[in-house]
């Protein structure tokens, strides 16, 4: 049997095809618009999801057998917000997740609700990213389009509807809204009350394996494929990468080196940090996960590359750096300010340590180290909590680098796996579709079965124990800038 994963992201929609053993039979991306209508807001068209969308999985099912085709489902950009009316009609475009605009009600959630109330009701703080924020401002700035809203949904739980005409969400996405009980897995009655929100508006929450529904008859006629198609609740990009790594169970973890970066630990308890310092989400397995997000990872490197030594020989640059463990220069990642651990927009990058004797390579290195020590910062709030991390995979762009994998095994003293496919939410959603179809029992079932390691970086004990003096420097350098980044801010 085949199994479509969909990986709705902020660009392009990636549709993956996949045998029953794992094979990645095809993949396709279509792009779409991404609008900009004020400086600092961004949103998108839910038509141009559903219908690039279609003619992605027009072009992935051509040639095959598509009487094999048994289940679809999804990874997805997380906490946009789509509103419909009795209709079921798109009210107004979506407003995306790295949509700046909500910072008013994002400092009323914060400051006048209160931190510990938020996380009480939700495990989580607010940002400005997250979904209740979007759902104040439009109350507040858009009270004509509120008092019309039928259902609130999220971008891949949109797509799922118009397929099967399901008002759904899963767990895991579902966590990263602000409305959303993460520890009882369900509606936070206060969070909704807070909003100005019911329970009938809000989507039915299954975990991210569980068949929704069927496709409807003229999605079937328009895909050539049957209704008997199963359609699975999926879950929010992450946690979808993080079933396509194989990080689901009890410990696990997984450490993503994109433009952004992310610490991404699976726990089978529920678990939160008492400065919130983490997300605290549901997780795609039926469990819980604990992340730390990152704001500026790989884009670190590749401002530093790209923008100010001007190459685009990065293996030749990194070739340069002899000495681990050794370099007197310090680097805060915070280009783009940070969120996790310390929740700060004002936090700025920053080098540290330079001397007349600073040649490039230092500074190559003490970015690359940067990031390392930063994801570090979340590492140190999961241990704190108990949870015991003996090894990571790793994915993402900035993860080809044999240099980077070897400072973060021994910066966070730990293994270091690189497994064969990364193919991210695509992957997952493809996996989680052969879940719910019964492929395979569980999603820690089929992680085992098609994730697989082809490498493994070792720690040092000698490097580490260098990495370690290192690390204790570098987390003081933050606290000692925290008033100089407020006081260099553009804010009034």
């Amino acid at each position: 049997m085949y199994y479509v994963g969909i990986d709705l992201g902020t660009s392009a929609v990636k549709l993956l095809l996949m045998d029953a053993e794992g094979r990645i039979k095809k993949i396709v991306s279509k792009e779409y618009p991404l609008y900009f209508p004020h400086p600092g807001w961004s949103e998108q068209n839910p038509e141009d999801w559903y219908e690039k969308s279609m003619e992605g999985l027009t072009e992935l099912l051509d040639g095959c057998d598509k009487s094999q085709v048994a289940g679809i489902s999804f990874g997805g950009q997380m906490h946009g917000l789509v509103i419909l009316d009795e209709q079921d009609c798109v009210i107004r475009p979506a407003i995306l997740w790295n949509d700046g605009r909500t910072y008013e009600e994002n400092d009323y959630l914060n400051q006048t609700i209160g931190k510990e109330t938020l996380s009480r009701y939700t495990a989580n703080i607010s940002f400005t990213g997250f979904t209740a924020p979007k759902v104040l401002w439009v109350k507040n700035k858009e009270p004509e389009n509120f008092a019309r809203i039928k259902k609130i949904m999220l971008p891949k739980d949109y797509l799922a509807y118009r397929l099967t005409g399901v008002h759904c969400t899963d767990v895991s996405d579902a966590s990263g809204m602000l409305l959303f009980d993460v520890k009882n897995r369900c509606w936070s009655k206060e969070m909704l009350e807070i909003c100005g929100l019911n329970y009938d508006q809000m989507a039915k929450v299954y975990e991210s394996y569980e068949c929704v529904g069927t496709l409807l008859p003229d999605v079937a006629e328009r895909l050539g494929l049957s209704t008997n198609v199963k359609v699975a609740a999926g879950a929010g990009d992450n946690a979808a990468a993080a079933v396509g790594t194989g990080t689901v169970g009890d410990g696990r973890c997984n450490i993503s080196l994109g433009t952004s970066g992310t610490i991404f630990i699976s726990m089978k308890e529920f678990g939160v940090d008492k400065f919130n310092a983490l997300h605290a989400f549901g997780h795609a397995d039926g469990h819980y996960h604990l992340m730390g997000c990152m704001l500026s990872a790989a884009s670190c490197n590749k401002w530093w590359m790209d923008d100010i030594i001007g190459t685009k020989d990065y293996a030749g640059e990194q070739k340069q750096i002899q000495k681990l463990g050794e370099n007197h220069v310090y680097f805060l990642p915070y280009l783009m300010g940070e969120r996790s651990p310390h929740n700060d927009p004002d936090a700025r990058g920053t080098f540290i340590g330079l001397t007349m004797d600073t040649s490039r390579a230092d500074m190559t290195q003490a970015v690359l180290e940067g990031v390392a020590f930063a994801l570090r910062d979340s590492f140190e709030v999961a241990k704190a909590l108990g949870v015991n991390i003996e090894r990571t995979k790793i994915c993402g762009g900035g993860a080809k680098s044999p240099l980077w994998k070897t400072i973060i095994a021994n910066v966070l003293g730990i293994k270091v796996d690189v497994i064969e496919s990364e193919e991210g939410p695509a992957m997952g959603g493809a996996m989680l579709a052969a879940v719910a179809c019964g492929e395979y029992g569980s999603v820690e079932e089929i992680a085992e079965k098609l994730v697989k390691v082809v490498d493994t970086v070792e720690p040092d004990p000698a490097l580490t124990a260098k990495y370690e003096e290192r690390y204790q420097k570098f987390k003081q350098i933050y606290p000692a800038c925290r008033k100089l980044f407020a006081a260099l801010s553009d804010k009034e």
